[in-house]
């Protein structure tokens, strides 16, 4: 592209993405000191259309943040009044009492949210305060400065063929240079992905861990509906084949949020964690709930579960990493998005304190201080041995081990166990499927479960067909070649939007991708166990467009 000469424009700080952590460090940012120049970028065609959350919020985050977001009209509407665990097997439940957990799984003075909404009330209050937000800019590469520092982004390209090349509409798009660059992109953001092989920030620390979440949302029986109760199950339909579980959000309007998440460290490559989701609809409890209801969105979307020991060295040169980008999910309340809140407070306030004394382009040591030492840190570190105990010694043993380790860790500051390492990434740990068996998935009946194709409709996902294939193969022949014989190609199965099929051409399988159907999940880029697919930003504001997710 050396042909095309770009625009650039000059800021304090540029922050990749308008979710929590992005908008927290803007809002904080303009807080101390209203004449920084700060931009907010975000890929999709709005804020908030790229969000998928477990959907109940701890407010302490913005409390901190925004003390007065009630009176300031912040969507937190629905308090959370009712508090449920249950155990599932095929036919039926058994309750795990309240008493015996720790107060941190307690959920009451939690509230059930959209994110989305969330995000576009606090991309409002960011405005207010004079911060820019570019919804439909997707940042595609790093703008490196001449000591090594990441300098700034490159934003709004289009108008590429699907080749790469410019196409007859083509817009080279602009840089955004700034003192400080903050990358909230979420779960295995491109850019975030880049920046910690460039700079090795996952030395020393764990490899990170993943879980695929889906969710959908549905307008149920209003007898059945009770506002603010809050349900979440395990075992049943997984039972050894993975780890993971459910939730059951009841909200305003009748609606109930349904979702279940996959651990991705599953070693049965025929594991199918979407149909695992559409068979847990039909247990009895579930059922019922859902009948003579309807199917209204369905999102997807990876989560990160390595948690305190996974969080990789989150500074280098000129760029800081926020949010979901570290992996700051508190694994057994199913929560991040106030850690997400507070690391984007934490980074605004170390930048701020950076500019003011003159300084740029350096690393922010003081945010990383403070997301180890301070309030993120002691909240996931009470917590930090459930997700490898639970991958170790399985489900029933890690129910016992990880209540007693948080436990201690909330009353007396320590584990017996120490810190248990998570071992193999998610990909490593697939296995050959002639190890495994075959599993016989009963087929969607149309009402309560449904197929990946018509599901994915109703995320309302939009790719341009002629641009480049933002899910890019290493080597095209690998799925063929090595995936198909050794692991049965688990990407036939593992996408929850049916992007990857095998069909037979000239009497020969053959790997199709078909990258319209993509809702962001980027569960390839982690499972796939050759490694061989990289999930890049897309041109615009392509992709899911959630409602109320």
């Amino acid at each position: 592209m050396a042909e095309f000469e770009r625009e650039a424009m000059e800021y304090d700080v540029v922050i990749v993405g308008a979710g929590p952590a992005g908008l927290s460090a803007a809002i904080r940012l303009k807080q101390l000191d209203a004449d920084l120049d700060v931009v907010v970028l975000e890929k999709g065609s709005e804020v908030g259309a790229h969000i998928l959350s477990g959907a109940v919020l701890d407010p302490c985050g913005l409390d901190a943040l925004i003390p007065d977001w009630k009176a300031k009209g912040a969507p937190l509407t629905v308090p959370v009044n009712d508090d449920n665990f249950f155990m599932l097997g095929e036919a039926g439940q058994v309750r795990i009492p309240n008493f015996p957990m720790p107060p941190l799984m307690n959920n009451h003075g939690n509230y059930i949210v959209s994110m989305g909404n969330v995000c576009r009330w606090m991309a409002e209050q960011a405005e207010e305060l004079g911060v820019e937000i570019f919804p439909g800019m997707a940042c595609s590469e790093l703008i490196f400065g001449g000591k090594g520092e990441v300098k700034g982004v490159v934003a709004g390209e289009f108008g590429k063929n699907a080749d790469g090349t410019p196409g007859s509409g083509y817009e080279p798009g602009m840089e955004l240079h700034g003192k400080y660059v903050f990358l909230g992109e979420g779960v295995r953001g491109s850019l975030s992905k880049e920046v910690i092989a460039k700079y090795d920030l996952q030395a020393g620390h764990e490899p990170q861990k993943f879980g695929l979440g889906m969710k959908e949302i549905w307008e149920i029986d209003p007898a059945k509906h009770k506002e603010g109760s809050v349900t979440h199950t395990m075992g049943w339909p997984l039972g050894s084949n993975a780890g993971g579980g459910s939730f059951i959000y009841h909200l305003d309007n009748n609606q109930v949020y349904v979702g279940f998440v996959v651990h991705l460290n599953y070693r049965n490559p025929n594991v199918f964690p979407y149909m695992e989701f559409q068979r847990f609809k039909h247990h009895p409890m579930v059922a019922e709930l859902l009948k003579g209801g309807k199917r209204v969105a369905y999102g997807a979307r990876a989560i990160t579960e390595g948690g305190y020991q996974s969080m990789p060295k989150m500074v280098a040169p000129g760029v800081a990493l926020l949010g979901c980008s570290v992996g700051m999910v508190n694994v057994p309340r199913i929560k991040g998005n106030h850690n997400a809140m507070f690391s984007g407070k934490a980074a605004a306030e170390a930048a701020f304190a950076a500019i003011k004394a003159d300084r740029s382009g350096d690393e922010l040591t003081g945010y990383e201080v403070e997301v180890r030492q301070g309030v993120i840190g002691k909240d996931l570190k009470k917590v930090r041995n459930v997700k490898p105990l639970w991958s170790k010694y399985g489900l029933t043993a890690s129910l016992m081990l990880g209540g007693m380790d948080m436990w201690t860790n909330t009353l007396f500051g320590f584990s017996f166990f120490g810190t248990v390492k998570h071992g193999k990434n998610d990909a490593l740990a697939t296995e050959e499927a002639s190890k495994h068996k075959m599993i016989d998935y009963p087929k969607p009946d149309g009402k309560l479960s449904f197929d990946r194709l018509t599901n994915v409709s109703f995320a309302m996902t939009n790719h341009e067909e002629s641009q480049p294939c933002h899910l890019q193969l290493a080597d095209p022949n690998l799925p063929i070649s090595t995936n198909l014989p050794k692991f049965n190609e688990p990407a036939q199965r593992y996408c929850p939007a049916g992007v990857y099929e095998i069909v037979e051409k000239d009497g020969k399988p053959e790997f199709v991708v078909n990258f319209q159907n993509c809702v962001h999940c980027k569960t390839c880029d982690i499972k796939d166990p050759s490694q061989n697919i990289t999930w890049v930003t897309p041109q615009g504001g392509d992709g899911p467009n959630y409602p109320n997710m």
